[in-house]
């Protein structure tokens, strides 16, 4: 299993008052030129929000969701400081309860 951290926002938040376009492009630029593999993936409707043991962190965090979700927690600690008003947390997968950490439960348009 591996352990993979998040901050979880509303999308209206982390999608379009945030400038999260810009800060990713800049953080995906940056892997290219060390030869890094990304480690972070933009979820909207994270279907790990439907594990119960998210029930608590789904109640507090405005629908619909978005999270960011990594395997690098130093990635989602700096957002964490950037951002502020979002959740972060972690959790192990694929597990029962989250078999994909990365599934959305939006619609493919």
């Amino acid at each position: 299993m591996q352990t993979y951290y998040y901050v979880l926002a509303s999308q209206h938040f982390l999608l379009e008052e945030e400038p999260m376009e810009e800060v990713l492009r800049e953080r995906t630029r940056y892997y290219h030129e060390q030869e890094k593999e990304i480690d972070f993936w933009v979820v909207k409707q994270p279907a790990f929000l439907e594990a119960p043991q998210m029930a608590q962190v789904k109640a507090k965090c405005p629908q619909p969701a978005a999270a960011i979700i990594s395997t690098n927690q130093q990635f989602i600690t700096w957002l964490k400081l950037r951002l502020e008003f979002v959740f972060t947390g972690e959790f192990q997968a694929p597990s029962e309860g989250i078999p994909d950490p990365l599934a959305s439960l939006a619609a493919v348009s």
